[in-house]
């Protein structure tokens, strides 16, 4: 008994670990839409056992990330763009939402983290679009994490990882990206110096930028 409850953290962050690697790798579309998961391969790459990888996959199936079929095995969803209008639509409600709240929860620790994230941005190269969009969906999660609601916090994180495969289906095409993460700069002030409404009315201008930057190409 004692050694199957010492045995469950490590399982337990193992699987983290596992899921945040396939997570990321899959959002910014590392393994391409409709590419297998090869389980076998990952387990020797990220040194993990069977477990981990298949708990992991199963939150990521939640999440529309992979999709399983009997026999088949487990793949990379792919990126439909008619879900765009699905997906901003519960963004534009929930990114106010979260804009807001981090504006009035934010502890002093996280408004300092902000703080900093705020003066990397100012200094941020601009010529690549892969490692913007990184800084972006950085950006979005840790004000997500200032909500201090894990609940609401993983469904904010669940649609942005929606979109930003939308983004990363458009990045080579896309222009004008940097001016797209500079909008956070305003946002993150707004919530270190706690201006909810402010915070909002720019989480709703962000969000509804991103949509009409999509369409523009489709």
């Amino acid at each position: 008994m004692n050694a199957r409850v010492n045995d469950e953290p490590a399982s337990v962050s193992l699987t983290e670990q596992a899921y945040v690697v396939l997570r990321d790798r899959l959002v910014m579309l590392e393994i391409k839409p409709g590419e297998p998961i090869n389980e076998d391969r990952l387990r020797t790459e990220l040194g993990v056992g069977r477990t981990p990888i298949r708990e992991a996959l199963k939150r990521l199936e939640q999440e529309r990330l992979v999709v399983a079929f009997p026999r088949r095995g487990t793949f990379a969803t792919d990126v439909n763009i008619s879900d765009l209008s699905h997906i901003s639509e519960v963004r534009r409600t929930l990114e106010p939402l979260a804009a807001a709240a981090s504006a009035e929860r934010a502890t002093a620790e996280d408004r300092t983290a902000l703080t900093e994230l705020r003066s990397r941005l100012d200094t941020a190269p601009s010529g690549d679009n892969t490692e913007l969009l990184r800084t972006d969906v950085g950006v979005h999660r840790a004000i997500y994490g200032c909500v201090h609601n894990p609940f609401l916090e993983d469904t904010l994180i669940s649609y942005d990882n929606l979109a930003t495969r939308i983004w990363c289906v458009f990045l080579p095409r896309l222009s004008g990206m940097a001016g797209h993460v500079d909008e956070h700069v305003p946002l993150l002030t707004a919530i270190i110096e706690g201006d909810a409404k402010k915070a909002s009315e720019l989480a709703s201008q962000h969000v509804i930028g991103f949509e009409q930057a999509i369409r523009a190409l489709i």
